[in-house]
């Protein structure tokens, strides 16, 4: 079992996907960080973008051997390589109502500033998308799980003891 962590502004009871945003890097979905600190970050960030609530951290367990298992559809990117970026670039710029992909979970780096900066430049044809990669070849990035379906959220068992409200 892996613990994995999610910022926000609210203790989070029940997951409901529609109230997720839409237009993230793996899109419309519940995201969580396997970096507690990385959690406290994004409450802070959250509440102070809403400007209501309190940054809190819920913690929840998910079974890693479901990763390779077969029961869900699992992307994992392990480095920001091209298809990552472009990936990411077709979740961010998602126009319709629906997925632009079919995986239930998807783990990999998180597009920081850094990065959207890289990626802005190349949807501009300021660069190319082999200089994009080489950009991106040197970047220390956090991992982030996006949740994307009903049944990867079942796969996510709150630990309800272990959520915390954080002190600014």
């Amino acid at each position: 079992m892996i613990r994995l962590y999610h910022g926000s502004n609210v203790d989070i009871g029940k997951i409901d996907l529609s109230l997720c945003n839409p237009n993230k890097d793996f899109g419309q979905g519940f995201y969580l960080t396997d970096i507690r600190e990385q959690a406290e970050q994004m409450a802070l960030r959250r509440t102070r973008i809403a400007g209501q609530g309190h940054p809190t951290v819920s913690t929840f367990e998910f079974d890693e051997s479901l990763i390779d298992s077969g029961c869900l559809n699992v992307k994992t990117f392990n480095s920001p390589d091209a298809e990552w970026a472009l990936f990411i670039l077709a979740n961010r710029n998602n126009s319709e109502n629906k997925p632009c992909h079919r995986y239930d979970i998807v783990i990999g780096p998180v597009a920081d500033d850094g990065v959207a900066f890289q990626l802005e430049r190349y949807v501009r044809n300021i660069i190319t998308l082999e200089t994009l990669t080489k950009e991106l070849t040197y970047r220390k990035l956090n991992r982030q799980y996006f949740f994307g379906t009903e049944a990867a959220i079942a796969k996510l068992n709150k630990i309800h003891d272990c959520t915390t409200t954080i002190s600014y």
